[in-house]
């Protein structure tokens, strides 16, 4: 009987960027009825490749075979025909329209012909939420709906137009833990069901956790295609790094000095005007990393803008190195001496059209050496934009590339760099490592770290219990807008779990 060819297979695949080769004849396969990973660092080529399966980009040189035949993809309308649905790391969804018109957009069910046939194309949508077990409601709008069902969303999307292969880029890279466990039971479902998963990640846990093989990249190259079964962490993180990675960050105990940050009964609304923060109080001192842990959507992301001065409190006091800072703005809080990694870098954090050395130079553009009696020295922030993606090892551009060209891991360096680099003495780090990869997040843990042993006090906000656990010199775990209990950082994983979901409710003093 003859062998049933691949799904899927990629051969040779080469792309050229100016100064870049993304892709250099990469070799890959996909199974039918597989889930295959594609592991490795920041800007390795994991999207590039994905992007020129799904007709984003087109391949200098390789072939693309399908079920044994050689096929040419030269956009996503080809890929759609083809059968290929692509799940974006940053949604392509449109937040005004609803769950159903946001699937069956570009293909709808009409009436006489003309007319949108909402209630058809709600129907169709509950069958196919009901086939593949999806708890999601079609008359929503996108802009109401969490993150985790956003990415439903667009699953969806690609089940709708009747993918059989799905390509799915950094899926948990904006999940709470929760919502990650609850998509690899859903992709589980999918593949039973007949179809081949691509999953494009560099978190080494859950590749273990939900691929069959795993092919790792490394700066554009094929390293390797491996099975699941006998790969480890430190052999994934060595293939993809080329080299032994540190998976937990060594740290001395710290030694913590005078307070730095001090906050009393902070009190601060939402964008609906509901209170999202509820009397929180505590204090960050020099030299010690405090960790916020709790699941998303308790308050921290309100909590860290007042902090900051992209949100006001609505009562409550905020001190930095003594100073009242309660009602002060973020231009302000910057020159106290206050960094913020915020925890969306394409909203927050960079302005994607301006280059890099303008992105690097936000804070500072307007005092010397960069600028002098209102005259900007352009020449000057080059200079240290080159010197900062050096040291923070950016790849994907220069000082003169827009932000909106590099990969998200290496737009999360860029703002790393620009926040640390400038010696604030308190640090508000949000979601540090999002999509980062496991060699890029031990740069970033020694980073904090160092900061932490130079003096200055570190407000780590995080979702990743791993990652609380490794740096935290004190953990609180934040549930419902409140602080509910304090920890030492020898804690254990069930036990945070269980405070983070409102189990031993204990205020406690912070």
């Amino acid at each position: 009987m003859a062998e049933v060819p691949p799904a899927l297979e990629l051969r040779g695949i080469t792309k050229r960027f100016p100064g870049v080769l993304a892709n250099d004849h990469v070799d890959f396969e996909l199974r039918r009825r597989e889930v295959h990973a594609l592991l490795g660092e920041n800007g390795a080529g994991k999207s590039t490749l994905m992007n020129i399966l799904y007709g984003l980009y087109h391949p200098d040189e390789g072939e693309i075979w399908m079920g044994g035949k050689r096929v040419s993809l030269s956009s996503p309308k080809d890929a759609i025909e083809h059968g290929i649905g692509m799940v974006h790391q940053h949604f392509m969804l449109i937040p005004v329209m609803t769950v159903a018109e946001n699937i069956v957009l570009a293909n709808e069910p009409t009436e006489a012909g003309v007319l949108l046939d909402y209630d058809a194309a709600v129907k169709r949508v509950e069958e196919l939420a009901r086939t593949f077990k999806f708890a999601i409601d079609p008359r929503a709008r996108i802009e109401n709906i969490s993150v985790g069902q956003q990415q439903r969303v667009e699953i969806l999307k690609a089940l709708y137009r009747n993918a059989d292969i799905l390509i799915l880029d950094e899926p948990t890279a904006v999940l709470t833990p929760q919502e990650a466990r609850e998509l690899f039971e859903i992709l589980k479902t999918l593949r039973t069901e007949g179809m081949s998963i691509v999953f494009i990640s560099h978190k080494l846990n859950e590749v273990l956790d939900i691929a069959d093989r795993i092919t790792v990249l490394r700066r554009g190259k094929k390293i390797e295609t491996l099975p699941r079964e006998g790969a480890t962490e430190p052999t994934l993180a060595r293939l993809m790094v080329g080299r032994d990675v540190l998976l937990r960050v060594e740290k001395a105990p710290a030694s913590a000095g005078e307070p730095l940050l001090v906050v009393e009964d902070l009190h601060v609304l939402d964008d609906r005007g509901l209170e999202a923060v509820r009397g929180i109080s505590f204090d960050v001192h020099a030299g010690e990393i405090v960790a916020l842990a709790g699941v998303d959507g308790n308050g921290q992301s309100e909590l860290v803008e007042a902090l900051s001065g992209l949100r006001h409190a609505a009562s409550g006091a905020v001190r930095v190195g003594g100073r009242d800072v309660t009602r002060s703005s973020a231009r302000d809080i910057i020159d106290l001496g206050v960094g913020h990694i915020p925890e969306d870098r394409q909203r927050r954090g960079l302005v994607l059209d301006f280059t890099l050395a303008e992105n690097l130079g936000l804070h500072d553009y307007r005092k010397p050496p960069n600028s002098r009696f209102g005259w900007l020295f352009p020449n000057r922030l080059v200079r240290w934009a080159r010197r900062l993606l050096e040291q923070f090892d950016v790849r994907g551009g220069g000082p003169q590339t827009r932000a909106a060209a590099l990969s998200g891991g290496n737009q999360q360096k860029v703002v790393l760099a620009r926040e640390i680099a400038r010696e604030p003495s308190v640090l508000l780090a949000a979601q540090p490592t999002r999509g980062l990869d496991v060699g890029a997040i031990e740069f970033v843990h020694r980073r904090l770290v160092e900061a932490r042993d130079s003096g200055k006090g570190v407000l780590l906000v995080s979702l990743e219990l791993e990652e609380v656990l490794s740096l935290a010199d004190r953990i609180l775990v934040v549930y419902e807008g409140r602080i509910v209990r304090g920890y030492p950082p020898d804690v254990t994983e069930e036990e945070l779990g269980i405070a983070m979901t409102g189990g031993h409710r204990e205020e406690v003093p912070a």
